[in-house]
């Protein structure tokens, strides 16, 4: 970028193979990239989950809440996988410091909606690390944390300690792990 404007050649139009073409102030396009390229985060947080009893997404919530009290100043935002555009959330993932990500323990692993998910995820190959924390109910099993944990780690993200992994349906004990994801993603 630096060897580009360097050169001060007069652009008057930016037409790239797909997209937008850009002929009003066609280098804002090129600062905003610049931008987005330098480590860019905003002070947000974005929680993503799919479920299938609703416990997961009552954790979710509750992350989502502990951290509006911890850091009134931090956005969140939060997606449930199977009910908004991937793209839309990998926009909000991209903007934000930290990520809380959620499934359900399912046949061993994790819902097929957040396993592919994940491997977009890792396809756009994040510059820079994030803060990750994992969460999730099980039946039987309970692996489903452990395999979120392996696939963030894949990614590129930096998963903290603390995660919250419940049988069945969350109960108290379950929201208290919720409020330490919200403080170690805070930190």
């Amino acid at each position: 970028m630096e060897e580009i404007q360097a050169l001060n050649l007069p652009i008057d139009i930016i037409a790239t193979s797909h997209g937008c073409i850009w002929r009003d102030n066609p280098l804002q396009i090129v600062e905003k990239y610049y931008e987005w390229s330098q480590n860019y985060q905003e002070d947000q947080i974005t929680i993503v989950y799919d479920t299938m009893w609703e416990g997961t997404k009552q954790l979710a919530h509750k992350i989502s809440s502990e951290i509006a009290e911890l850091s009134p100043q931090t956005r969140v935002k939060i997606y449930n996988i199977s009910k908004a555009d991937k793209n839309d959330i990998m926009t909000e993932v991209f903007k934000s410091k930290a990520i809380a990500l959620g499934s359900p323990t399912v046949g061993g692993s994790i819902l097929s909606s957040v396993g592919g998910w994940l491997d977009f995820l890792k396809e756009l190959r994040f510059k820079e690390e994030k803060k990750a924390a994992v969460f999730g109910c099980y039946g039987w099993s309970g692996e489903g944390t452990k395999v979120l944990r392996e696939k963030l780690t894949d990614a590129g993200f930096s998963v903290v300690e603390d995660e919250a992994k419940c049988l069945w349906n969350p109960r108290e004990e379950d929201f208290e792990r919720a409020a330490g994801i919200a403080k170690a993603l805070c930190e």
